[in-house]
């Protein structure tokens, strides 16, 4: 899942903001605190200080990682390509996966947070220090022509598993203190509900320190700071029509509720003038009845609702809400309203933004967008990310879109595995320096408390931008 906006790229300079007058207005002076606070970061210079350095300890992690990438892990990566998994039924994924870290000194628990296809896998000789956290996924998209690895999320796993196990073994050799867990994620690309959430409420995630993570693009990218999302705020909803059955020639002693929901569809189109132009409203039609002389007592709609921000997407949603409430009364129906799932901001964490993007350009990173763009967590649920600092690793890896059958095809060749060499490098590099260089790990915990609570602030503005007209 990828794409977005938000406020704070008008404030970093990026083009494209699609702010009103009223909204920028509202959130003036948070923008201000969190430019004051990226000026004190002063993440470049950190980033120059870290990438450009002479170290023999991290160019060798760096090169182990290559060396597992090339001898053993492309040809993983390429097997789960070709033997795509959907989401909580990536058995044979998960099971190459943690076999393999299990012979490098993982200690492995699958079924973590009762979900069958998650786990965790933290390394046997680990010491007490900086607890750095690999999260992989690994699931493929649902086609309707076949399931396929459109994502490249594939290559998730291979990748986390070289810079894991590389830092790992260079903690041992040199005696530095920390550990490394990995952590896989199922069922990425499917609500309900967002997996990672499941997870973090279930304290999987606790006790780490930083979170590391790779994902396909079609350039190299670098996040802005800041608070955002790939995927724009998200609220899952499933709408459940209920309608009593009749034969179709007598449809007038029943009540029709596929009929509610294409009306629920018609209404729903009736509102999008009424909406701002940024908010998205994606739905199908997941149940409909199953046989055309029956009148239909049971239809289902499943929808996305999104928007930039969680605050104006509640309006948002709740007009949908009323939109399915409409179809039902004016049917003769009734509507439940089952919200499964939900995707918000999270953090963007420019100290290790400006890193990890420098050691993907070291390492050969290609196609290299250099102007910030719009803050992103790390992760896309913003659950995590907003009570976890972590950075994602975007080198050049397809040529083709995300969800395609050309990023699929581009996985398996050069163009993708060139790319995803370069993330396993550049995040072996980023986490060898977390480990041993205490100060830029003050910095990413400063900044990263420093723009949660500015975080609250700017939802506290927010609230003032979107004023609901009054109907008289």
């Amino acid at each position: 899942m990828r794409i977005l906006l938000s406020l704070v790229v008008l404030a970093l300079g990026s083009a494209g903001a699609q702010e009103t007058p009223t909204q920028r207005a509202a959130a003036t002076e948070v923008l201000a605190r969190l430019e004051a606070l990226q000026t004190r970061i002063d993440a470049s210079v950190l980033a120059r200080r870290l990438t450009t350095a002479r170290s023999a300890t991290r160019d060798a992690v760096v090169e182990r990682a290559r060396a597992l990438w090339e001898g053993e892990l492309q040809a993983m990566s390429d097997d789960i390509t070709r033997h795509p998994e959907i989401g909580f039924e990536e058995r044979r994924s998960v099971g190459i996966l943690v076999d393999w870290l299990r012979a490098h000194d993982f200690e492995v628990t699958v079924g973590v947070a009762d979900l069958p296809t998650a786990f965790r896998a933290t390394y046997r000789k680990g010491t007490p220090g900086p607890q750095l956290g690999v999260i992989v996924e690994y699931d493929a998209l649902r086609g309707t022509v076949r399931d396929y690895h459109g994502d490249q999320h594939s290559a998730q796993g291979p990748i986390g598993l070289a810079a894991a196990v590389a830092v790992a073994e260079f903690l041992t050799r040199t005696g530095t203190p920390g550990t490394v867990t990995v952590i896989g994620t199922p069922a990425e690309e499917m609500m309900p509900p967002p997996s990672k959430t499941v997870m973090h409420e279930r304290g999987v995630f606790a006790g780490l320190d930083v979170a590391v993570r790779s994902h396909s693009s079609t350039d190299t990218q670098r996040p802005a700071p800041g608070f955002g999302s790939c995927c724009l705020n998200i609220d899952g909803v499933k709408y459940v029509f209920s309608g009593a059955p009749a034969h179709q020639m007598m449809p007038w002693e029943g009540r029709d509720a596929l009929t509610a929901v294409v009306r629920f569809f018609t209404n729903v189109d009736g509102i999008r003038k009424n909406i701002r132009p940024e908010a998205r409203i994606q739905g199908i039609i997941t149940e409909g009845g199953k046989a055309p002389n029956v009148v239909p007592d049971r239809a289902v709609a499943d929808y996305y609702i999104r928007y930039p921000d969680e605050v104006y997407l509640a309006q948002v949603r709740q007009m949908v809400d009323d939109a399915a409430r409409a179809a039902a009364l004016a049917t003769g129906t009734r509507v439940s309203i089952e919200p499964y799932g939900s995707m918000r901001d999270g953090i963007s964490v420019g100290a290790l933004n400006e890193v990890a993007f420098a050691y993907v350009r070291r390492y050969g990173g290609t196609r290299v967008r250099e102007a910030p763009q719009k803050p992103q967590g790390w992760e896309e649920t913003g659950s995590v990310s907003r009570d976890l600092p972590g950075v994602g690793f975007s080198a050049y890896s397809s040529s083709g879109g995300f969800h395609t059958y050309e990023m699929e095809a581009d996985a398996l060749n050069d163009i993708g595995h060139t790319g995803f060499r370069i993330d396993a490098m550049a995040m072996a590099a980023l986490l060898h320096d977390f480990a041993t260089d205490a100060p830029f790990r003050t910095k990413v915990r400063e900044e990263f408390a420093a723009t949660k609570a500015l975080f609250g602030d700017y939802l506290t503005a927010l609230r003032s931008a979107y004023p609901v007209p009054v109907v008289r």
